[in-house]
């Protein structure tokens, strides 16, 4: 089975030489190239095929945003994991819409970067939980256009909204005054309509679309 092909860029030296040995001992992974900012990075990204790229938030130069939009006009499949820090979480929007595919915090252990790495690799998303909860905790509301997205209902908006709010299926079904099964039944439905496995996807699903205010 052929390697997951990596690029580290982040500006600091010593993180990028921690993560690249950490990353050494993964007998699925190869880290194949380096970049200290977002311009250089594209630069590597021209002349080295890579499967995923762990991209710095805040890089000088060109930040990770500009960064990973140009990165994917080079090559639409690379895969993007967002490196992150728990004061960039203003952030975290707009680099899920440049097209980043997952989060994790720069503090999370080497088990959840391969982790998050294989996943995306995949093909589908990765949040760290704790990401997760910053992204969720500021959610205000589901706006209309939910109704619009994979025909939504609008029952299932009410219910999403919930969701990306961080409520347990019991507390949906206490705040909408319905069973927990029925709660449990419009869940599978979104994940189904929206072509997601769970609710990190599906909050991802969300922000993609633009249904979160």
């Amino acid at each position: 089975m052929a390697s997951i092909r990596v690029i580290l860029a982040d500006d600091h030296a010593l993180f990028r030489n921690g993560l690249k040995l950490l990353l050494s001992g993964q007998s699925n992974i190869e880290v194949v190239g380096e970049a200290s900012d977002g311009i250089e990075l594209l630069k590597v990204i021209e002349e080295i095929r890579a499967d995923v790229v762990l991209l710095d938030i805040e890089m000088p130069m060109m930040n990770g945003i500009d960064a990973a939009y140009k990165a994917l006009q080079i090559d639409p499949q690379l895969k993007i994991i967002s490196l992150s820090m728990y004061s960039e979480e203003e952030y975290y929007y707009k680099m899920i819409e440049a097209g980043v595919k997952g989060f994790i915090l720069k503090n999370s252990d080497i088990s959840e970067v391969v982790e998050a790495i294989e996943t995306v690799y995949k093909g589908n998303t990765y949040f760290s939980s704790d990401v997760l909860y910053n992204v969720v905790k500021n959610i205000k509301t589901v706006g209309l256009k939910a109704e619009k997205a994979a025909n939504i209902s609008d029952r299932e908006s009410e219910v999403l909204e919930q969701i990306c709010k961080g409520l347990s299926n019991q507390e949906i079904a206490d705040n909408l005054f319905i069973s927990r099964r029925t709660v449990e039944k419009h869940r599978a439905s979104l994940l189904l309509k929206t072509n997601t496995k769970n609710t990190a996807q599906l909050i991802m699903y969300a922000i993609e679309n633009k249904l979160l205010e």
